[in-house]
């Protein structure tokens, strides 16, 4: 017998066949999006295993290194909250791409500088200062680039994830990539960074579209004020909760970050490629707990609320436990054990936050809770500094205690239903 082909057949196949082209579509666009974060962590954790190379060869202090991480932190905690007004205005790409290309002037600048000047420490400080001018309006416009793209909370929740394990696979490859550059030639890790910026800004061109706009955006910035500070006012409890996990975690990782790096070349005398790997260890169990807890949550705000709670409780119980041995491979399997809660929480907190306001106010929302992420980071490498000179013992409580208020937060703060 024949076949006969129906009418509708046709159209059909070519409905199946689009919807297979705009998911090949969407999964480029989610991959060329997910190198922001990727690069703008590059941008900042590669410098820490590089951080006592550093002080070497300028004949700085601890301190002083560790501001070369700071500064490029404390920029974004001003500009974001701007950068996400702009993003909600004028559109995410036209936010994005320029503030990429001003990243990447910024590494062009500190490599200079450490390559031609002979006391270039203040023009490194300038050239950090302008990437974190331009990691403003990139790593934190992802956010809610992604609540645009997609409707199911679902699929945003999941796409975080995606984001959130690049972020932390940024923060695998750091160590070992930063390892690798300064050991061809010390500053080589801020002249890398312009090339990576480069391949981001390719990527969004070509396959990330604007989506396409709701409403338009008209009033004026008081009015637009007066609407934060009414989401604000409605949503305070668990926006602040939000906000104050999101600050302890980030603090916490980078706090644990720069301590392990101290002790790893003064105490173990580890250097180069191995302290990288080394390094990377508790940073791929993070990595690996973001992508897993992205697939787990699927939208359900009650699992990300108790993900959250006991990923931080975790985190505080590993880091009481650090000071009991001083054996190296029993520090970094306490801190493999950190890096598993605090990568549960962080891909719960995107989701969250991203999912829970509308997307007129989306970027400047989801923009001020990076702002809170980068204090952390600021805050993480002086901080843990200061207290590894006076007391370990006060240092790793302080941490812990902070873990256990963030876990308090969550319980009590969050509502599943808001």
């Amino acid at each position: 017998m024949e076949h006969i082909e129906h009418p509708t057949d046709g159209y059909s196949k070519k409905r199946v066949a689009s919807h297979k082209e705009n998911k090949h579509s969407q999964s480029a666009a989610v991959l060329s999006i997910a190198t922001i974060p990727l690069i703008m962590t590059l941008g900042n954790s590669m410098l820490i295993p590089v951080l006592p190379v550093i002080e070497n060869q300028l004949g700085i202090t601890n301190l002083q290194s560790s501001l070369i991480i700071t500064v490029y932190s404390v920029v974004p905690i001003l500009l974001i909250p701007i950068a996400g007004y702009l993003s909600d205005r004028l559109g995410r790409k036209m936010v994005m791409i320029p503030s990429l290309i001003i990243s990447g002037i910024g590494g062009l600048l500190a490599g200079w500088a450490s390559w031609k000047m002979s006391n270039p420490y203040y023009m490194i400080l300038i050239g950090r200062i302008l990437q974190g001018v331009g990691a403003s309006g990139a790593f934190p416009i992802v956010l809610p680039l992604v609540g645009d793209m997609f409707r199911q909370e679902e699929e945003v929740s999941a796409t975080l994830g995606v984001i959130e394990t690049s972020n932390t696979l940024g923060k695998v490859l750091s160590p070992i990539l930063g390892s690798l550059l300064a050991g061809w030639i010390w500053f080589m890790p801020f002249f890398s960074f312009p090339l990576f910026c480069l391949v981001s800004i390719v990527l969004l061109l070509i396959f990330v579209k604007n989506p396409k706009r709701e409403t338009e955006n008209k009033e004026s910035i008081h009015e637009f004020i007066q609407i934060v500070k009414e989401i604000f006012q409605k949503e305070s409890r668990w926006l602040y909760a939000i906000f104050a996990i999101g600050i302890i975690l980030m603090f916490v990782l980078f706090g644990f970050q720069f301590y392990l790096s101290s002790i790893l070349e003064d105490q173990f005398h580890t250097g180069g490629i191995m302290k990288g790997f080394l390094l990377a260890i508790p940073l791929a169990a993070l990595c690996f707990a973001s992508y897993i807890t992205g697939k787990y949550i699927k939208g359900n705000k009650k699992t990300m609320k108790w993900t959250t709670t006991i990923g931080l409780a975790v985190t505080a119980i590993s880091l009481c436990l650090v000071l009991i041995s001083d054996q190296l491979w029993y520090i970094l399997g306490v801190f493999v054990i950190c890096g598993i809660g605090i990568g549960a929480g962080l891909p719960c907190m995107d989701a969250m936050i991203t999912s829970s306001i509308e997307k007129e106010e989306r970027g400047t929302i989801t923009s001020m809770y990076s702002s809170m992420r980068f204090a952390g980071v600021a805050a993480g490498p002086p901080v843990s500094s200061i207290l590894m000179k006076n007391s370990e013992f006060v240092m790793f409580f302080l941490l812990a205690f902070l873990c256990l208020v963030a876990a308090a937060f969550s319980m009590k703060a969050i509502e599943p239903n808001f």
